[in-house]
């Protein structure tokens, strides 16, 4: 008579157990991460392609977000300071918006659907085929050579993405701006920069920052640790962006109430 398995010990109730399982699961894969870069044991080549990967190839899909957001953000704000006859202060406005929230926040969203998708769905995949077994046995360290190499990429790249957005909306909306009060580009400039102080540039550089490791590490872990068969590819990509831009807003509102604090 074959014995049955023992039922396994439920602490809290099944779905708060698991979520607190995969909370403590992605600690130790941050601290892994850590790990691993302490040991200065980074694959230059495949970071480089990474940067090119998450970078480069994105440029066209945010250049064309930047510039609508600008020019559409602009549109939008005009009829309410008309009302109070401060158009003279849309420059200001628009680059205080831009700059402070919507550059860091428009490219982490973008890349966390386009960068974050591709992430998981790629370690999803090798996951699923066994191709990291396949490169333990190799005597090939596939979490730096996988994991390290996107999430620096990720987290260097996105902070330039986002200064580079907030150039072209700043276009965008000095196209907006100079077809309708007729403004020179130096004049622009001077009014858009005129309001906007060092913190708001190192808070969107933070912002930035934080925006990039968090879409690096968590496309990664949602591909590390795929689940086996064609549906674990697809759920990991899937996990990847939404988990990355529900982080992305969580981190927004942190960031925004500490700038806030010291102004």
């Amino acid at each position: 008579m074959s014995k049955s398995k023992p039922k396994k010990e439920i602490f809290l109730s099944r779905k708060l157990d698991k979520w607190l399982s995969e909370f403590k699961s992605g600690f130790d894969f941050i601290f892994r991460f850590f790990k691993e870069l302490g040991t200065g044991s980074l694959v230059w080549s495949e970071f480089m392609n990474q940067c090119y990967q998450v970078g480069l190839k994105s440029l066209p899909l945010i250049s064309l977000t930047g510039f609508v957001t600008g020019l559409v953000f602009t549109q939008q704000s005009r009829p309410s300071l008309q009302e109070f006859g401060a158009t003279s202060w849309l420059p200001s406005l628009v680059a205080i918006a831009i700059v402070r929230a919507l550059a860091p926040l428009v490219t982490s969203i973008i890349a966390a659907g386009k960068v974050g998708s591709n992430i998981g769905a790629e370690l999803g995949s090798m996951k699923v085929t066994e191709q990291i077994d396949a490169m333990e046995v190799s005597a090939v360290n596939p979490f730096s050579f996988l994991v390290v190499t996107r999430v620096l990429a990720t987290t260097v790249t996105i902070p330039i993405l986002s200064f580079y957005t907030a150039a072209v909306a700043l276009l965008g909306s000095f196209i907006n701006v100079t077809l309708n009060e007729h403004t020179n580009f130096t004049a622009y400039l001077l009014a858009a920069f005129d309001s906007i102080v060092f913190l708001d540039i190192i808070s969107a550089l933070i912002k930035a920052i934080l925006f990039g490791f968090t879409i690096g590490m968590v496309s990664c872990y949602s591909g590390f640790n795929a689940e086996k068969g064609t549906l674990g590819v697809g759920k990991a990509a899937n996990t990847a962006v939404v988990r990355s831009i529900f982080l992305i807003f969580i981190i927004e509102i942190f960031v925004v109430q500490v700038t806030n604090s010291l102004r």
